[in-house]
C-alpha cells in the first residue's frame, strides 16, 4: 500500500507540483487548498504525513497544525515563504515536524518527506525503559507511569535517542544529527522547541523537569533514573 500524503497550499500550480513529485516518487497523493479543508481530508483519510502551506486563507497552517496536533502525532512538514528564525521555531513549537523553505526542488522535498518518513516509522529496536517511561520503538508508543503519551515523529526520536543513552550529555547539534541524519546548524535552535514540547507532554511540571534535562552551555540528558 502506497503511503499517504496530505498536501496543503492555497495556490493550485503549487498543489499540482507537489502532486507531481510525489506521484513520480511512488507516493500517493490527497490535496486540500485551505485549513478547512485539510482538516475534513486528514480526518477522512488519515494521511501518513502531511505538507501544510502556512500562509492559508482565514484557518492558517499553524492553526491546522494545532487542530491536528490535538489527535494526532501524523508527522507534518510546513512549506512556508518565512526565513525568520523566529517564524521557523513558532512552527515548530505548533507541532511541526520540519520546515521547506519556497522556492524549493523536488529532489529537496523528496529527501525531507522520506527523511521524515523514516523517523516517523523508527528502527525496530527493543522496548527501552528508564525509570517511569517505556518506550516500544517498533509501535510507536510512550507509557509514562504506564500512561499512553502522544508524540510527534520528532518528539518521539528525540526522547528514543536519549533513551538509549541515559545519563549521557548531548549538544544540540548532535541530537539534530542523530535524529535527522546530518546536523542543520540553522534549525539549532529547533531543538530547544521540541524539547519544551516533549516536557509539557511527559513532565510532572515542565518547569522543573525530572527526565530531560537540561545541561547549561551544553545541551541535554535523560536522567539515569527518571521519575
Amino acid at each position: 500500500m502506497a503511503t499517504k500524503i496530505l498536501v496543503v497550499d492555497d495556490e493550485p500550480w503549487v498543489v499540482q507540483a507537489v502532486r507531481g513529485y510525489l506521484e513520480e516518487a511512488h507516493f500517493e497523493v490527497i490535496s486540500a487548498y485551505d485549513g478547512a479543508e485539510a482538516i475534513a481530508q486528514f480526518g477522512r483519510h488519515q494521511p501518513d504525513l502531511i505538507i501544510l502551506d502556512w500562509m492559508l486563507p482565514e484557518l492558517d497552517g499553524i492553526s491546522v497544525a494545532q487542530r491536528i496536533r490535538q489527535t494526532s502525532g501524523v508527522p507534518i512538514i510546513m512549506l512556508t515563504a518565512k526565513v525568520d528564525e523566529e517564524d521557523r521555531i513558532e512552527g515548530l513549537e505548533t507541532g511541526a515536524d520540519d520546515y521547506v523553505i519556497k522556492p524549493f526542488s523536488a529532489r529537496e522535498l523528496e529527501a525531507r518527506v522520506r527523511a521524515v518518513l523514516r523517523r516517523s516509522a523508527g528502527a525496530k529496536s527493543p522496548i527501552l525503559e528508564v525509570g517511569d517511561l517505556r518506550m516500544d520503538q517498533a509501535e510507536r508508543r510512550l507509557l509514562v507511569k504506564g500512561e499512553p503519551v502522544e508524540l510527534t515523529a520528532m518528539e518521539f526520536d528525540l526522547l528514543a535517542f536519549l533513551m538509549t543513552y541515559p545519563g549521557r550529555v548531548f549538544t544540540r547539534l548532535e541530537l539534530l544529527e542523530a535524529v535527522r541524519g546530518e546536523p542543520y546548524e540553522s534549525f539549532e535552535r529547533s531543538v530547544d522547541s521540541h524539547i519544551k514540547r516533549l516536557r509539557q507532554k511527559i513532565e510532572p511540571d515542565p518547569r522543573n523537569p525530572r527526565y530531560v534535562l537540561t545541561v547549561f552551555g551544553v545541551g541535554y540528558k535523560l536522567a539515569k533514573e527518571s521519575g
